[in-house]
């Protein structure tokens, strides 16, 4: 049995017993919740989410890309968020690379560099301001005033506010 094959057992398991209103692509709360791709990072467990509360944006590193940017801009435009939560966590991967070595090593095994940023750093405090700010400097964003950034410790749970 592949991993697919288990989680879709525990889709059917589940069934509709997942609870929040399932009504409208529009979040209830009004926020889009930014950060890692990283698995220890339980989204909806972390912040008491249900459905239909928040969007969730991942990537690797939780960083603030112009993709977040274009997803952002539609979560704000299109279906009413107002707020950015950006949450970042230690012992991530993007601190463990260098942009340039990352990419030597795909150009080395597809003869192809990459075009798009690796976006590894070093302080994840720091990397918290700067996709922080990524949001509240772009143009295609209408609400900016209310962003703020975290860094999730992933062996305790505890958030910590990034200023």
């Amino acid at each position: 049995m592949t991993s697919i094959d288990v989680l879709l057992k525990r889709n059917q398991e589940l069934g509709e017993v997942t609870p929040g209103d399932r009504s409208s692509p529009k979040p209830s709360l009004q926020v889009a919740v930014l950060t890692c791709m990283d698995a220890r990072i339980r989204v909806f467990e972390l912040f008491g989410l249900l459905q239909g509360e928040s969007h969730v944006l991942r990537n690797a590193g939780g960083v603030v890309t112009d993709d977040m940017i274009r997803s952002l801009a539609l979560s704000q435009r299109k279906l009413g968020t107002r707020e950015v939560l950006i949450v970042q966590h230690t012992e991530c991967g993007l601190s463990m690379v260098t942009e340039d070595d990352f990419k030597d090593e795909l150009e080395e095994a597809t003869g192809l560099r990459p075009t798009w940023a690796v976006e590894a750093f070093r302080n994840v405090e720091n990397s918290v301001r700067t996709s922080v700010e990524r949001v509240r400097r772009s143009a295609y964003l209408p609400h900016t005033d209310n962003v703020r950034g975290f860094v999730y410790d992933v062996k305790t749970g505890k958030l910590t506010e990034v200023e």
